[in-house]
């Protein structure tokens, strides 16, 4: 219902805060310019979002290139819902009280020659030169949804092939000796397709390989939204250095288009895809268990799947779980699993401050170390995105280093 809602409601919302913006520009009385900047706007974004529909559905021969993905997205879920209809509904507002204290007061008589109130109410305001900078002012202000949308996304598009690599060291209590120092490149959501692809999934993988990490643990969301972007996210995998080992769990963008598909093409690659299942590594000598579960699905319960691979736990490997989802740590905890590895909040995404915004909104975990008890949880920002626009939540490769408590 969300989704429909979504669907039919940015179109037609869009529409009619144009109208309202159209006339409230008419109203102001200036020049041309601002209303054919305002029209091609929206012609901008409302045809990028039927194209993106009619991608979905297989009728247009190419996808809509990222630079105009990122105001489509940015309109839609961002700037029209917290910009455009707001504004809208309060001049609303506005003109109705206005209109109703104007009802209830004394008119005062025209003069000779003046004409009515009500003869002018929609007629534009003709200023004078003296003037014109309220006017400007004015037609800014109508029209702040649509430069914000495609201001932001000038400053979004660069974003796309910027990926920090973040250290975190971690102290585990009953960490073998042998595994004291042992490092793991955590790689998560990627998202490969509208906004990351190219030159950057070579970068990623490079920067996988500096690391000279024991282990690479790939925790979800390797593509987007289209299978069609697998062979370019697999031969990104495929390029990390393995050594130790290398592992991949899914993600719910994984699955938009087929679970089975999906796990079809990354084990064709031969790369190793847990799906309520471990393996077992030798490393220095030491064994060490990945525990993967799957996407736990709509409405679904994380905590089974926690418990399907807890169940698989071998005696004497130090295990480690991989959760698409962060909130995987609270069974986790209670099951007696030292390390867990997530992704899928993007570390929040849009935040104020590390601690304010979007992430603990939606989320109990949402970006770097959490301990509680003998365990700790790990949440990757993701190195890709999703949405073009990341605010005080960089995209990264985590690189971890274990130590002994």
């Amino acid at each position: 219902m969300v989704f429909l809602f979504i669907i039919a409601g940015i179109p037609l919302f869009s529409i009619a805060w144009w109208i309202w913006a159209q006339r409230r520009l008419n109203r102001l009385g200036v020049s041309k310019t601002w209303t054919v900047v305002l029209g091609v706007s929206m012609a901008v974004v409302l045809g990028g979002f039927a194209w993106i529909l009619l991608d979905r559905a297989g009728l247009v021969p190419a996808r809509l290139p990222g630079s105009l993905y990122a105001p489509v997205m940015l309109w839609g879920l961002l700037f029209l819902p917290l910009l455009a209809v707001p504004s809208m509904l309060l001049g609303g507002l506005w003109k109705g009280a206005r209109r109703i204290a104007g009802r209830g007061g004394a008119r005062r008589p025209a003069s000779p020659g003046e004409p009515d109130a009500s003869q002018t109410a929609d007629r534009p305001v003709v200023e004078s030169d003296g003037m014109s900078r309220r006017r400007m002012l004015g037609a800014t202000a109508v029209t702040l949804p649509v430069i914000a949308t495609f201001g932001t996304t000038l400053t979004s598009l660069p974003q796309q092939s910027r990926f920090r690599v973040r250290d975190l060291v971690i102290e585990v209590p009953n960490l073998p000796g042998t595994l004291d120092g042992l490092r793991i490149a955590q790689v998560s959501d990627t998202h490969v397709g509208k906004f990351t692809n190219g030159k950057v999934l070579e970068e990623l993988a490079e920067a996988t390989n500096r690391l000279e990490a024991d282990l690479v643990m790939l925790t979800g969301d390797l593509i987007d939204s289209s299978l069609d972007d697998l062979p370019a996210a697999m031969e990104m995998v495929t390029a990390m250095d393995r050594r130790e080992g290398l592992v991949a769990i899914e993600g719910n963008h994984d699955l938009f288009q087929g679970a089975e598909e999906f796990a079809r093409g990354v084990r064709s690659r031969g790369v190793t895809l847990l799906r309520d299942e471990a393996i077992t590594f030798r490393v220095r000598g030491e064994a060490v268990q990945i525990l993967g579960i799957r996407w736990h699905g709509r409405g679904g319960s994380i905590d089974e799947h926690v418990d399907a691979v807890a169940d698989l736990r071998e005696e004497g490997a130090f295990p480690i779980l991989l959760a698409h989802h962060p909130h995987a740590f609270d069974r986790a905890v209670h099951r007696g699993l030292p390390l867990t590895l997530a992704g899928h909040t993007h570390g929040g995404q849009t935040m104020l401050t590390p601690e304010v915004g979007v992430g603990p909104l939606l989320f109990k975990y949402w970006s770097g170390l959490y301990q509680r008890d003998n365990s700790a949880l790990v949440v990757s920002n993701g190195a890709g995105n999703w949405f073009p626009l990341r605010t005080r939540a960089p995209a990264e490769i985590v690189h971890l280093t274990l130590r002994k408590a």
